[in-house]
């Protein structure tokens, strides 16, 4: 038995191994250095795009990692596929069924396939951070994160919107530029207009000075807009920071009641009259215009 084991050993081209190991081998090495190169290459791309403008970290991030692993996987790949070659396995075979399989899981697979190529999109598009306050699939709320596959948004309720990235046909961010804050307000008609609107531009010009940190211009009084069934509507607006406007029209509206009362200028609100009768006597209640 001893014998037999020796000759088999002895039958073995043992040129043809050695020479195919050193073959693997170098395949593994030149694998090896096209991934670290590819690496380099990846990084050094984010490093002049970042000379170029201001990129979100966690969006650079993830299409860093995106980038880095697609290299990967298709290196693993042509690697693989070569060095079965080289033990004489056939290939072709081998991707022919895995084509038919790749094909029934498509099929399968065609919305996490869209949700996926939607989010790179997203993601290399730049059309909202983490932090920006956006309206998308029907609903608004702040970006908790973004994902390839889905987008989290939280709405003012506190409630989270898990949305798959496929279903984001439109996106509206209000976190980008200058956003508008706008104030209507009411006066009587027997109020002088001319003092209304130097009493509001007083308002605005002093609003101006104390929130110039987040107002970046204005506010300015645009004059009449509608003449309603008991006041005359005078409009204000101004432009801020994002996500500052409701904080800029709720403080708008508490400096105009308080000017207001300060110059006896007159705000109209429902009033009602009621009768009662008591004891055959009348008695009226005003509470009206």
């Amino acid at each position: 038995m001893m014998q037999v084991a020796l000759a088999q050993v002895a039958a073995v081209d043992w040129g043809k191994v050695f020479g195919t190991a050193i073959k693997v081998l170098l395949i593994l090495v030149l694998a090896f250095v096209i991934m670290r190169l590819g690496d380099a290459a990846v990084e050094r791309f984010f490093n002049n795009w970042n000379k170029l403008g201001p990129v979100d970290g966690r969006r650079a991030q993830t299409l860093r990692t995106l980038l880095k692993s697609g290299l990967r996987y298709t290196v693993y790949f042509i690697a693989m596929v070569t060095i079965l070659n080289l033990f004489g396995v056939r290939v072709e075979a081998i991707l022919a069924g895995a084509g038919v399989v790749g094909l029934a899981v498509g099929f399968g697979a065609q919305n996490l396939v869209r949700d996926v190529i939607t989010g790179f999109f997203l993601l290399l598009e730049d059309q909202f951070a983490v932090g920006d306050y956006i309206t998308a699939a029907g609903v608004s709320g702040t970006v908790e994160e973004m994902g390839l596959r889905v987008t989290r948004l939280r709405d003012f309720g506190g409630e989270l919107h898990i949305i798959p990235n496929g279903q984001i046909t439109q996106v509206t961010n209000h976190s980008r530029g200058n956003m508008r804050a706008l104030v209507e307000v009411g006066v009587a008609y027997e109020e002088d207009l001319d003092r209304v609107t130097a009493v509001l531009q007083q308002v605005c010009e002093q609003a101006a000075r104390d929130m110039a940190d987040i107002i970046a211009e204005g506010p300015h009084v645009l004059g009449v807009v509608n003449f309603g069934q008991s006041d005359v509507v005078i409009r204000i607006i101004a432009y801020t920071k994002p996500m500052q406007q409701w904080y800029v029209e709720r403080e708008l509206r508490r400096r105009i009641k308080e000017a207001f009362d300060r110059e006896n200028i007159e705000i109209p609100y429902p009033r009602r009259v009621v009768l009662s009768m008591s004891g055959g006597e009348r008695r009226d209640q005003v509470s009206g215009w």
